[in-house]
């Protein structure tokens, strides 16, 4: 099955004829790690055609386990909740002013737990896949929603080398590499080259820059994390059978922090720019090939 947006499918009468989307899950908020009781936009009742997924996966602290808690005896929300859902909402109203997409106003939480829900959400984003850890069955259903025609857009994590991070010893790159291996063992990750229609399908992004995380940015005024193999960014992807690109992956940039804190006049407009308009050509891509 091909899809792209519930619009692209009833456009070819195959929501009638086939029947294969199910009933969407209704609307759902999260606990997170760095926003409680954010408000609703008030629209965020409003049925729209399209919006983009968050989402929700187990790490390496053991998260959806209900054993960690903070010294407030609050949980740990797990790592999948970084930026969430201020980014998120930023994000979808940015593609409410840049694009002609008729996007919901609010994000979708989505998992890989066996269900049919992940269909029905044509982009999919995971944030701080540095610490992800996907077990077997949930690689192989991710795997199985890019190869049905999903799109898959990963952010915030940073480096190549071992660095000592809060959980102790922890290397970003190999740890993201060790799930996504396990999603596609048989397909290389490759760098996107300057001239290829993910960055030219809006914008014309020829000048790619690195995007700093805020408080990074704001600590320690350096665009980069986790030591000098965090310093160069690299816009990478793995492709189908088809050249399409089904996962596109931001290494070594913050881009969920660029949409987080757009409307906070300490952080750079050129870095929340350039973010807002990556996504746009991203999501006009998945949309358009």
């Amino acid at each position: 099955m091909r899809f792209r947006t519930p619009l692209a499918v009833a456009a070819v009468g195959l929501v009638s004829v086939l029947g294969v989307l199910r009933a969407q899950k209704p609307f759902k908020e999260y606990p997170a790690l760095e926003y409680e009781n954010f408000p609703l936009p008030k629209d965020w009742k409003q049925s729209a055609e399209w919006t983009r997924a968050r989402l929700r996966y187990p790490d390496i602290l053991g998260y959806p386990s209900r054993s960690l808690r903070y010294a407030d005896g609050r949980g740990f929300p797990g790592y999948w909740t970084m930026d969430y859902p201020r980014s998120d909402r930023h994000l979808l109203q940015g593609v409410r002013r840049l694009t002609r997409i008729d996007t919901r106003s609010v994000e979708q939480v989505v998992s890989l737990d066996g269900s049919d829900e992940v269909y029905n959400w044509p982009v999919l984003y995971g944030v701080e896949v540095g610490h992800w850890l996907l077990p077997d069955d949930q690689a192989k259903q991710l795997r199985e929603y890019l190869l049905r025609g999903g799109f898959f857009m990963v952010d915030d994590f940073h480096g190549s080398a071992m660095y000592q991070d809060s959980t102790g010893p922890l290397n970003e790159w190999q740890t993201f590499l060790n799930s996504i291996e396990r999603v596609f063992p048989d397909r290389p990750i490759e760098d996107i080259p300057a001239n290829d229609p993910i960055f030219h399908t809006l914008y014309d992004l020829d000048d790619r820059f690195q995007v700093p995380g805020y408080s990074n940015w704001m600590e320690n005024h350096i665009t980069y994390e986790k030591g000098e193999t965090g310093r160069e960014p690299h816009w990478r992807c793995i492709r189908d059978d088809k050249g399409r690109i089904v996962v596109a992956i931001c290494h070594n940039m913050d881009l969920g922090d660029a949409w987080e804190n757009s409307d906070d006049p300490k952080y750079k407009e050129q870095w929340a720019s350039l973010a807002y308009r990556i996504a746009m050509n991203y999501f006009i891509y998945d949309l358009t090939h």
